[in-house]
C-alpha cells in the first residue's frame, strides 16, 4: 500500500499461539501449528436484529459490545487450545478422538457452543464483580474512620483496585504460557499501527511500529478504575452492605461510561494536550503485551490478511449462512 490508509475498525484479539482479528463480516483467528504451519478459524460475524440496535445506544452499546467480545473471544480462544492439545497428541490419540467425535459429533458441538458461551459470560461478569468488591472489603476494613470525607476512602478503593489489577496482571506475566499470549497481543497491536499508516505488511515493517495502540481493551480496564472513582465520589452510603450494593448496581454505569470515554479518547488522539487523555490506558499495555517474535508477527499477519480477505468477498457476494469448509478442525489440520 503506497498511500496512507484510514484507521481501521477491525479488532483483534492474542489467543494461545496465535491472533483473533474481527472484520466487518468475519471474525478470523490464524495459529501457528507444531510444524510451522498455520492454520486459520474463519466465523462469520452473525448477530441479531436486537443486537444490531443496542449497539448503537450510548452507554448500552458497551456492555453489549464487551460482552459480545468476551464470548468470541472464547470461541477463538478454544480454538488455538485445540490446535495447541493436537500438536502434543500421538497419532494414535488423534485418531481415536476422531472417532469419538464423529460418534457424538452435532451433541458434542451444541454443547460446545452453549457451554463456551455460558462460561465467557459467567467469568466476564465474575471478574467484573471480584475486582470491584474486593478493594471495597480491603478499604472498608484497613481504612475505616481514618477519613472524615468518604471520598478519600472511595479514593483509596480506587488506587487498591489499581495495584491489585497491576499486581495480577505483572504476576501472570510472569508464566511462559500468558507471556506469549501478551506477544501475540502485542504483534496484533504492530500489525493494525502498520496498516493504519499505509505500510506494507512484512514483519520487517511490522516490528517497526509499536505494540501499545488507543483502541486497546486493556485501555478500557484503566478507565473503569479511573471513571469510577469519579461516579462513585457522587453517592454517598451509611454501611458497608449499601456501599457493596451501590457498587454493583453502580457497575454497567461505570462500564459504559468507561468505554464511551475511550471511543472519546480515540477521536482525540491526534489531537495536541488532549491526545494525553488516553495515555493511561497505554501504559497498562506495557503489562499487556510483550515485544513479539518475527513468527509471531507473521502469524498476525497472516490473519490481519485473511480477515481482509474474506471481508472483501463478502462485501460483494454476501456473507453466507454457513462455512464448512472456511473453518479448520484442529483434528483435521
Amino acid at each position: 500500500m503506497s498511500e496512507k490508509s484510514a484507521p481501521v475498525a477491525y479488532g483483534g484479539q492474542a489467543v494461545i499461539e496465535g491472533v483473533m482479528f474481527g472484520g466487518k463480516h468475519v471474525n478470523v483467528t490464524a495459529v501457528r501449528r507444531k510444524t510451522g504451519e498455520i492454520t486459520f478459524l474463519e466465523v462469520p460475524r452473525e448477530e441479531k436484529s436486537w443486537v444490531r440496535k443496542l449497539r448503537k445506544v450510548p452507554l448500552l452499546r458497551g456492555i453489549v459490545s464487551l460482552i459480545d467480545s468476551s464470548v468470541k473471544g472464547s470461541k477463538h480462544l478454544n480454538y488455538s487450545f485445540d490446535a495447541y492439545a493436537d500438536d502434543e497428541m500421538t497419532p494414535e490419540e488423534r485418531e481415536e478422538l476422531k472417532a469419538k467425535n464423529k460418534k457424538g459429533e452435532a451433541k458434542l458441538s451444541l454443547g460446545a457452543i452453549i457451554g463456551v458461551t455460558a462460561a465467557a459470560i459467567v467469568s466476564f461478569l465474575l471478574g467484573k464483580i471480584v475486582l470491584t468488591l474486593v478493594p471495597v472489603f480491603v478499604e472498608s476494613f484497613l481504612f475505616e474512620g481514618v477519613f472524615a470525607h468518604q471520598f478519600y476512602h472511595t479514593l483509596v478503593e480506587g488506587g487498591i483496585k489499581l495495584l491489585l489489577l497491576l499486581g495480577y496482571l505483572y504476576a501472570i506475566s510472569l508464566t511462559p504460557i500468558v507471556k506469549r499470549l501478551f506477544q501475540y497481543h502485542g504483534a496484533e497491536h504492530k500489525v493494525i499501527s502498520a496498516f493504519e499508516a499505509g505500510e506494507e505488511l512484512t514483519p520487517a515493517n511490522v516490528q517497526k511500529y509499536t505494540r501499545l495502540h488507543y483502541r486497546c481493551g486493556s485501555s478500557f480496564i484503566m478507565l473503569t478504575v479511573i471513571i469510577g472513582v469519579l461516579i462513585y465520589s457522587l453517592f454517598t452510603w451509611d454501611s458497608l452492605l449499601e456501599r457493596i450494593v451501590q457498587r454493583l448496581l453502580l457497575l454497567p454505569v461505570v462500564m459504559g461510561v468507561s468505554f464511551e470515554f475511550l471511543k472519546f479518547t480515540n477521536m482525540l488522539r491526534d489531537v495536541p494536550v488532549l491526545r494525553y487523555l488516553g495515555y493511561p490506558g497505554l501504559w497498562l499495555q506495557l503489562l499487556t503485551t510483550k515485544e513479539p517474535t518475527n513468527e509471531q508477527v507473521e502469524v498476525s499477519i497472516a490473519s490481519f490478511n485473511r480477515m481482509r480477505e474474506l471481508d472483501a468477498i463478502y462485501e460483494k457476494q454476501g456473507v453466507p449462512a454457513s462455512m464448512p469448509d472456511a473453518i479448520l478442525d484442529p483434528l483435521e489440520g
